[in-house]
């Protein structure tokens, strides 16, 4: 895996950060994990994720509130999950995942981001089988010895630890999310670079400059759609 998540997490970062787009679609998907169970991140696994995932992005404490408190009360809209998979520039690969109140809205605009971005969209299966659900997380402060050792006494499963950059990454299966969170958190650590259920690609590519950035144009282009929660794909860039 090498560098692969810190170098797909900067590229994500730089373009992300503190923008009001990120923050709406962690407000949808914060409103659609409490309304699936209990409000309470206790209680409801899969909102304790999104949280989790939300406080590495700086997501402001308001929309967390309001999302909370918009699914605890009249809140009635209605939210499917959907996933489109395509291919970009030289077969690269690429999952979108999304959330919409309008099924008939949400098709056709990714496939025009596709078909205006130099890709197209596949068939369901088409590129998913090339990727592995995984939970990825991220810690600065300590050594890649140091997380095997608090994990191995945790008796936590993981698939990999590595030292990328500043950060030690731990790669897990996605039913590991809690029990490596809750690892890290019994010997102190509270605070992560990382806290991702993301898919993760086999093997990752690169793309020569000009295919480089009509890919991020694509990618640009997806992840502006209003319905689209994440966009995941194979390829490392350059430096």
């Amino acid at each position: 895996m090498g560098r692969k998540w810190n170098n797909i997490k900067e590229k994500k970062a730089s373009k992300d950060a503190n923008t009001s787009r990120v923050y709406a679609k962690f407000g949808v998907e914060i409103y659609v994990a409490a309304k699936k169970g209990e409000p309470d991140p206790e209680s409801n696994r899969v909102l304790k994720v999104v949280l989790e995932r939300a406080k590495t992005y700086n997501v402001p404490k308001a929309i967390i509130d309001r999302a909370l408190e918009k699914a605890k009360g009249s809140g009635d809209e209605n939210y499917v999950e959907l996933r489109y998979e395509g291919f970009g520039p030289n077969g690269s690969m690429i999952i979108v995942d999304a959330l919409t109140n309008n099924v008939n809205r949400t098709a056709p605009e990714v496939r025009s981001a596709f078909n205006k971005n130099g890709g197209n969209m596949g068939v369901s299966g088409s590129v998913s089988y090339m990727f592995d659900p995984t939970a990825v997380f991220g810690v600065e402060g300590k050594t890649s010895e140091e997380v095997m050792d608090l994990l191995l006494e945790a008796d936590v499963d993981v698939r990999d630890i590595l030292e990328e950059e500043d950060a030690v990454i731990v790669y897990a299966e996605p039913d590991q999310f809690h029990a490596v969170q809750e690892a890290f958190k019994a010997a102190g650590v509270t605070e992560f670079t990382v806290s991702e259920l993301t898919m993760l690609a086999q093997n990752f590519v690169t793309l020569p400059g000009d295919a480089e950035a009509q890919f991020e144009k694509l990618i640009d282009a997806l992840e502006d759609l209003e319905d689209v929660q994440q966009v995941y794909h194979n390829v490392e860039f350059e430096e």
